[in-house]
């Protein structure tokens, strides 16, 4: 399944959660939550599941087996939720939220309450990513134009890395290089980061001309990913070739602000 958002007026969010057969794309399940809905993550123990974070703070649990929802509502950040990720490794089931009150938060979804608060960016917090390799590892990149590693064992910090001098809005992990992670930025650059040497880029990706607002690595390869930009703009590179633009996008008539590669069909997005 595919999921939307649709902003509606009077600061109305709808969950929109659509399928792809052979007479088209279909709405299978809406749900309206009384604030913007900015993210959404599918559980990865239960294909009916899913979270959405908010204008007003809070994360949504729902199960499209519901008519109405949600399950839960945790309201715990100040301001509002911009991002949510569920765990991808086994060993564990466990949620992170992104902030503009600057904190991401640990949640059991079986749990009522966060398990813990990361604070240490001095700026919004845009994007929070698990890491699809090493467990209760995740990314988080904030407006403080930081990229900042974390370890749910440990309180603090793992690593700050000053990415851009710009606001980070958007990173991600390789899926094939646990090691590795990208970047993306107000300044239109995107950046590829080796945790065991962070002096430097490994990559510098130019193109966009406006803010890239969001960036995925390929599930199937292990140099190509994905961006979109307040340029209207997707494009797609590959940080091995000496020209790594491979095709730009350009479909849309207003900003792009979100993107995600199919994990069943390779040309997909």
């Amino acid at each position: 399944c595919d999921v939307l958002f649709h902003f509606a007026g009077l600061g109305c969010g709808t969950l929109a959660v659509l399928e792809q057969n052979e007479a088209g794309i279909v709405l299978l399940r809406s749900f309206d939550w009384n604030d913007g809905l900015f993210d959404v993550t599918w559980s990865e123990n239960n294909e009916n599941v899913l979270i959405t974070c908010s204008g007003d703070g809070s994360l949504q649990i729902w199960d499209m087996a519901k008519t109405k929802g949600p399950l839960q509502a945790f309201k715990e950040h100040t301001l509002e939720a911009y991002s949510v990720d569920w765990s991808q490794t086994r060993g564990e089931q466990l949620v992170v939220s992104g902030s503009w009150d600057q904190t991401a938060k640990l949640w059991d979804p079986a749990v009522g309450k966060s398990l813990c608060t990361f604070k240490g960016h001095e700026g919004v917090i845009y994007s929070t990513i698990w890491s699809p390799h090493i467990p209760g590892c995740f990314a988080s990149a904030s407006g403080d134009q930081t990229l900042r590693i974390w370890d749910v064992k440990t309180p603090g910090v793992k690593l700050v890395i000053p990415a851009h001098q710009a606001e980070v809005l958007s990173c991600d992990w390789c899926k094939y290089d646990e090691n590795l992670l990208v970047t993306g930025a107000v300044d239109c650059s995107l950046k590829g980061w080796d945790l065991r040497n962070i002096r430097q880029p490994v990559f510098v990706l130019l193109g966009h001309t406006y803010a890239i607002r969001r960036v995925k690595f390929s599930p199937f390869h292990a140099t190509i990913l994905a961006s979109c930009s307040y340029d209207f703009t997707v494009r797609f590179w590959d940080f091995s070739k000496p020209n790594p633009l491979l095709e730009t996008v350009e479909h849309h008539t207003e900003f792009t602000c979100g993107l995600d590669l199919s994990l069943h069909n390779r040309g997909q997005v």
